[in-house]
């Protein structure tokens, strides 16, 4: 990420803190590097298990050049998928949890990764999400071959 890309990143991402200031200091001087923001404003967070959100992220970086932001946690043992808001309030899938209005994600600075959490696709400040039906469509071609694989 160059320099800008990283600045509108954060621009986007601080947009929705209650206090745009202190964030911007956590990702700067705490050594954590990370801060907690509020879900639902402008996108909802769709969290699968690692073993389906790895092969669901190949499939969708297959199939669209850049999808919405996706964060990792500790070991990839959770993906997390940004989608648009009220996409949580609707999502109805075993194993998958919705982070929307009224919770909050723990989201590391743009460019680096801390707390044991990490972007696997960084935002790039433009508001791009990951659109919710593609998504499904990934994680059900992902399951599948996981599937199939068992099978052979």
């Amino acid at each position: 990420m160059t320099g800008s890309e990283v600045r509108a990143a954060v621009e986007w991402l601080v947009s929705v803190a209650p206090d745009p200031g202190a964030c911007r200091w956590e990702w700067e001087r705490n050594p954590q590097g990370i801060a907690l923001l509020p879900a639902g404003k402008r996108w909802d967070v769709l969290i699968l298990p690692g073993e389906l959100g790895r092969p669901t992220l190949d499939v969708l970086t297959r199939l669209i050049d850049r999808p919405g932001p996706v964060l990792a946690d500790f070991g990839d043992a959770r993906i997390g998928f940004f989608v648009p808001p009220g996409t949580a309030d609707h999502w109805i899938g075993t194993g998958i949890r919705g982070a929307g209005q009224g919770t909050w994600i723990v989201v590391p600075y743009p460019r680096r990764a801390a707390g044991g959490v990490r972007w696997l696709i960084p935002p790039d400040g433009s508001g791009t999400l990951t659109d919710a039906t593609l998504l499904e469509l990934a994680m059900h071609e992902a399951a599948g071959a996981a599937a199939a694989e068992d099978i052979d």
